[in-house]
């Protein structure tokens, strides 16, 4: 079991959240990005033309099976095809902030505040969305956008105007993304409660700490407190594990979120990692064997694990600044080895 000295530290999370919540006025909510000087630069940056915006999009499920774990791959292009307009917005954004983190370039970082500016001021994606799969793709669009917005907010290169546009738009989705789970949240057996509530955890939290709006970050420390109650004394989470030969992912694909919000709990003096006596390491530990060994995941769903030759960003990228502060040599060999750390689902490279 991993070793987790050092993790009951600062304040409980109860009262630090209290403690947030009642000062966000006084002082701003704080991104893992705020405090790290990035020095203005004149380097180039190509920075694309937004996508389309519309209100609303219509998408659908690509799962053929009820574990939602058979891909019909006619339908995923059509899903993908769907929801090009959204993706493609986070994903130029997140790789714009980026630029600017990386080279300090000011193009760059214009280019991020013209995008979602653009985004603002078309209302895009901000319907209530006509289908489920069409709530998770503004979810996630959510999360990245709001990701790469903290990344470049203090660059000072946006306007106020901009900031504040960029502000509202980011609030619209948080409160579309809260409304989806709160109106399921009475069903137990729903979406509300399984990844899809971490991901709307991490998105609201970070719009939250974009707009320092206190009451929704105290939402998705709720959210991810669920989470981790999930977490069995093996590691696995029962809903993901549902998920037969997608098991394996979704543990990766649910821990992500859980990660991310802690950090941004960590920028602001909350110790979510020790939540549910560090509840969290042991999902890390289970994902990070199935990882390595499939087979555990094949015996405890009976099915074979659908996993690639290659460890991806959106598998990996969670573990940037986790063993930033749980070294964990393992996790820095595939961090190192991963072609990319980077996923759009959260604005990019990850925190770290």
């Amino acid at each position: 079991m991993r070793d987790l000295r050092g993790v009951m530290r600062g304040l409980s999370v109860v009262a630090a959240v209290a403690a947030v919540c009642a000062t966000a006025g006084a002082q701003k909510l704080k991104s893992p990005w705020d405090g790290q000087t990035v020095t203005l630069t004149d380097a180039a940056y190509k920075c694309p033309d937004p996508p389309l915006f519309a209100k609303s999009m219509d998408a659908e499920s690509y799962y053929t099976d009820a574990n939602h774990s058979i891909i019909d791959e006619a339908k995923r292009a059509a899903e993908r095809k769907a929801t090009e307009g959204p993706t493609h917005l986070a994903e130029w954004a997140g790789d714009a902030a980026d630029g600017f983190r990386t080279t300090g370039s000011k193009v760059a970082a214009a280019c991020v505040y013209s995008l979602l500016a653009a985004a603002a001021e078309a209302k895009a994606w901000t319907a209530t969305m006509p289908t489920n799969q069409s709530t998770y793709e503004q979810k996630w669009m959510l999360a990245g956008t709001s990701m790469a917005y903290l990344k470049v907010r203090m660059s000072g290169v946006g306007t106020p105007e901009q900031d504040k546009a960029i502000e509202n738009w980011l609030g619209t989705l948080a409160d579309r993304i809260k409304d989806y789970v709160d109106g399921k949240r009475k069903n137990p057996n729903s979406d509300a409660w399984n990844n899809h509530l971490y991901w709307a955890g991490f998105a609201v939290a970070a719009s939250g700490v974009a707009r320092n709006d206190g009451r929704d970050f105290r939402w998705s420390v709720d959210a991810y407190k669920t989470g981790v109650g999930e977490i069995q004394a093996s590691g696995v989470l029962m809903r993901e594990l549902g998920r037969a030969g997608k098991a394996l992912h979704y543990h990766l694909y649910a821990l992500a979120p859980l990660i991310m919000i802690a950090e941004l709990g960590e920028a602001n003096g909350m110790d979510l990692y020790a939540e549910n006596k560090g509840a969290i390491h042991l999902l890390v530990t289970i994902s990070e064997a199935g990882l390595k060994d499939p087979g555990i995941f094949k015996k405890a769903t009976g099915v074979e694990q659908d996993v690639s030759d290659s460890i991806s960003g959106s598998d990996i990228g969670w573990a940037v600044p986790y063993v930033k502060r749980f070294p964990d040599a393992q996790l820095s060999q595939w961090i190192a080895e991963a072609k990319t750390t980077a996923f759009w689902q959260w604005g990019g490279l990850p925190p770290g």
